[in-house]
């Protein structure tokens, strides 16, 4: 269960990052520690709440080790600046699963930000009839990590701490 709860928070930390933009296409966030709640609809996975400690270095890190990922597997990646922030779409598949999806970010990224993402997946275990999903994604600025925090720790529901520096544990549980 705890690695399950790893593997849904890291992917949840990383929606965010993966279908929506290039490095260079989204505001770096404020340094310090973020609260990120994760609320779905259409899913089986439980609202959680997990901490992140993060620095621009960090952010950058992410948004550069998800894109060749993100490359792979998506065939269509755009995002837009908007009057309120960002939209993005994109159209990915991994292991026979191919999705849909369409994001609004909204905020300031330096004390709180907003990521409504709505999906259509078709194929694997959605069948070929499909099924929709909506995520939202509230991230709010806490004040400095915690004296045990380094920069890329995200701690999840029950206390499992993870570091998203360590991308390649989390690759080796992504399925093939």
């Amino acid at each position: 269960m705890t690695r399950k709860l790893a593997l849904l928070g890291s992917a949840a930390c990383l929606a965010f990052w993966a279908g929506s933009a290039s490095a260079d296409d989204l505001p770096v966030r404020k340094a310090g520690l973020w609260e990120m709640k994760l609320v779905t609809s259409g899913s089986q996975v439980p609202e959680m709440t997990m901490q992140h400690c993060t620095d621009e270095t960090v952010d950058k890190e992410m948004s550069n080790n998800v894109s060749p990922m993100a490359k792979q597997i998506c065939a269509k990646q755009e995002i837009k600046k908007t009057a309120t922030g960002y939209v993005s779409d994109s159209e990915c598949s991994v292991a026979g699963v191919n999705t849909t999806s369409h994001a609004e970010i909204t905020g300031d990224f330096n004390s709180a930000y907003t990521v409504k993402t709505s999906s259509h997946a078709k194929g694997g275990v959605a069948g070929t009839t499909g099924r929709d999903t909506a995520m939202t994604l509230q991230a709010k600025w806490l004040g400095a990590c915690k004296p045990d925090q380094k920069p890329g720790d995200i701690v999840m529901p029950g206390g499992f701490k993870m570091n998203v520096r360590d991308m390649d544990k989390l690759k080796a549980l992504l399925p093939k």
